[in-house]
């Protein structure tokens, strides 16, 4: 490991890679303004799809029809300039880890990264749908389903937020187990208790539908199953290096 630099040196790095990643999300969010409706309307598709002939989304708030796509803007900025940020913290914290902390920490880094986008686009493309189709077709006769944007946005975020962080439970399981919080007997043990979980959590998070239900609570569970498949293969890398 690298000698340790004075306390003002790494505050002076951290303010300059502060001002990278910045101007990274700065960047990217002034390349895509001028789309920015154009980004909401793609956010919105999917709701879109779902509502009765001949009605739309609404809009409570004055402000909310400029505000809203900026928002939407904002957060796809933010991800388009992940790669950059992610650059940004990996140079700054590297040079105080060990060689065989920086193999396990930037592969774990860039999965858990990948893992959250996966995640969120399971929930666009294959849960969304199903949703907004379910609420849709509930909707009392004489009701007009008609959703605030603004409200629809919040939304989209939480689930986004929710799928991303489910999808990040492999990565849990392989630190838990590297870490040697929990061994592979005590993660093999804990299924039922992991199934039972998943299912009370995707009843929380996701609508009052069993098939929303079902498509959270099942891929976390076999998401928890790839965790200890990978804690495996790791273990077993772990072992060949060392001899």
């Amino acid at each position: 490991m690298s000698d340790q630099q004075p306390l003002l040196a790494h505050l002076i790095e951290l303010r300059s890679r502060v001002v990278r990643i910045t101007l990274g999300i700065v960047v990217c969010f002034l390349a895509l303004f001028h789309w920015s409706g154009d980004i909401y309307h793609l956010l919105a598709k999917p709701m879109l799809d779902a509502l009765p002939a001949g009605t739309n989304m609404i809009a409570t708030d004055v402000t909310a029809p400029f505000f809203v796509p900026v928002k939407v803007t904002m957060l796809v900025a933010f991800l388009l300039s992940l790669p950059n940020t992610m650059y940004q913290i990996w140079a700054f914290v590297a040079p105080g880890l060990y060689n065989h902390e920086k193999r396990l920490v930037l592969p774990l880094v860039i999965s858990s990264v990948l893992l959250f986008f996966i995640g969120m686009a399971f929930a666009y493309f294959a849960v969304f749908p199903v949703v907004f189709g379910f609420m849709s077709a509930v909707t009392p006769e004489g009701v007009s389903m008609m959703t605030d944007i603004d409200k629809y946005l919040s939304f989209v975020l939480g689930m986004f937020v929710a799928f991303g962080v489910t999808f990040e439970v492999p990565i849990v399981v392989i630190v838990l187990h590297r870490m040697g919080v929990v061994s592979l007997a005590q993660l093999r043990e804990g299924r039922p208790y992991v199934i039972v979980g998943a299912f009370v959590i995707a009843a929380v998070v996701t609508p009052p539908d069993v098939l929303s239900q079902i498509m959270m609570a099942v891929p976390l569970w076999l998401l928890y199953e790839a965790g200890i498949l990978m804690a495996v293969l790791t273990g077993r890398q772990t072992e060949v290096s060392h001899d």
